[in-house]
């Protein structure tokens, strides 16, 4: 996204490049019962699930819909508005396609470019996986609920910003019983002056009883550019899944935040 002397990218993370592949037949497999396990041992075991999750998720069918808001520039009510409607489906080959089916209205302080494009259809969710792991600081911070799940917490951050491209900083709730990801909260990072992030949060949903997929993501910040101070909202939710080849789809309301 820019604008006529600054520049935003207003999406969102994950690891890894979008690659096709099989997804495991069988379920995760499960700790013991009731056995409290050590922080090394929960990344250790996330990251693995984590591998397996994304893998899946590349091979699911979904709608995704973007609604990005501009609600004020340099403090001055801002009602700029655009909607993007997107199936994610497979061609007959196999390869995986991203198709616009709508979009609607227009953002005149900011421009959506092929950027904002490139990470919102190809760059989520966010997914540490056992590739990316090493370039991750994790910091265990205790257990917290995250509505009626046990969730163990995390704090994330990049080891190095370098090498041309962008990291995820901030926590994670991994489920203590699946140990899978449930919710993040953080931005891309590096930040700078030109190049500003929000910070989003995403919700995670069980889908075929094995994989916690996301379900809605939020954005609420206020940007600080150059020239502009802009406060953007973006709100993305992902529905109808359907594994790759089968008929049965798994459908989700609204999620709240």
């Amino acid at each position: 996204m820019k604008c006529a002397r600054t520049a935003v990218i207003l999406a969102f993370l994950s690891s890894g490049a979008v690659c096709m592949a099989q997804v495991p037949t069988q379920p995760p497999s499960q700790p013991p019962a009731n056995r409290e396990i050590a922080p090394e041992e929960v990344i250790k075991e996330f990251s693995k699930r984590e591998t397996e999750f994304y893998e899946a998720w590349m091979q699911y069918t979904y709608r995704q819909r973007a609604s990005i808001a501009i609600l004020s520039v340099d403090s001055e009510k801002s009602n700029e508005h655009m909607t993007i409607v997107s199936d994610v489906v497979f061609r007959d080959d196999g390869t995986r396609e991203v198709k616009v089916v709508q979009r609607n209205g227009f953002l005149r302080s900011v421009f959506w470019s092929e950027s904002d494009t490139e990470v919102l259809n190809n760059l989520q969710p966010f997914a540490l996986t056992v590739k990316d792991l090493p370039l991750y600081d994790l910091k265990y911070q205790g257990k917290e609920k995250v509505d009626e799940l046990n969730c163990h917490v995390f704090a994330v951050k990049p080891k190095s910003t370098k090498g041309g491209r962008l990291y995820f900083q901030g926590k994670i709730w991994v489920d203590d019983q699946d140990l899978q990801i449930v919710r993040t909260v953080g931005r891309p990072v590096p930040q700078k002056r030109d190049n500003q992030f929000p910070e989003f949060e995403t919700i995670r949903q069980m889908v075929d009883d094995k994989y916690w997929f996301p379900v809605w993501t939020h954005a609420d910040s206020t940007l600080q550019f150059d020239v502009l101070k802009v406060h953007i909202e973006e709100t993305i939710t992902y529905d109808n899944y359907k594994k790759f080849g089968s008929k049965a789809k798994v459908l989700f309301g609204p999620v709240q935040p």
